[in-house]
């Protein structure tokens, strides 16, 4: 099953690096704009699933563009702006936009979103990570592990998520705050390594299990197989 195609125009690199980082640790493609032109160019070059645009852009406006947009797909439009006055989601929505949400976003809401208009539109989506004898429906939130069905708080799923999706290779604290928590300011050297703590609890890691979370003294975190069956 192919994978959803998200083209998101944005011009701040901040907030597309880590809407990126997210939304492919959830299992999308995506495409990046940082300007109108660009996104054009991306439009002749294949239909996206869904488009996530913002409103004051270097060479025009989000609302503008989105009337434009209207003309050549069909493709659920989220609008992500800070521009939040009634005015600018009443004039997002009218111009053709399916959703509006304000800065600053939780990504677990962004994430619900896409998924939401996605299914909308009948696009099937397993949304699943395999790396047997783990598997981690994202959607659902629920892990398999060896048989056994594990429910994770949202922030242990997408701590496993991002871990999983560099399996054997080493991740910095900071990358894994980052890309779970949205942001690249926050406690992250005491917020990660309890949050690591509890995703082995909850997984039951021990010396007999497939897996292993180790970390270094850099505070680098990688999940790696350590059994295989």
């Amino acid at each position: 099953m192919r994978k959803p195609h998200i083209l998101m125009v944005e011009d701040e690199q901040k907030v597309s690096s880590i809407n990126r980082e997210y939304l492919e640790g959830q299992g999308y493609e995506i495409s990046l704009a940082e300007t109108l032109s660009k996104a054009r160019f991306l439009l002749e070059e294949y239909t996206p699933d869904l488009i996530l645009l913002d409103v004051m852009l270097p060479d025009g406006q989000g609302f503008d563009f989105c009337a434009e947009l209207r003309q050549k797909t069909k493709a659920p439009i989220i609008f992500l702006t800070s521009r939040n006055g009634n005015d600018n989601i009443i004039r997002g929505l009218m111009q053709g936009g399916d959703d509006y949400i304000a800065k600053p976003y939780d990504l677990a809401v962004l994430g619900a979103r896409v998924a939401a208009h996605l299914r909308r539109k009948g696009i099937e989506f397993a949304g699943c990570i395999e790396l047997p004898p783990l598997s981690i429906d994202i959607l659902s939130g629920t892990v398999t592990l060896e048989c056994r069905q594990i429910s994770l708080p949202p922030k242990e799923l997408q701590l496993l998520c991002c871990l999983a999706l560099s399996a054997g290779r080493r991740v910095s604290g900071e990358e894994l705050y980052r890309r779970t928590w949205g942001s690249a300011e926050g406690d992250w050297r005491n917020i990660i390594p309890v949050n690591i703590s509890r995703l082995r609890k909850h997984l039951g890691l021990d010396d007999a299990s497939a897996f292993e979370i180790s970390g270094t003294k850099q505070m680098e975190y990688v999940l790696r197989k350590v059994r295989f069956t």
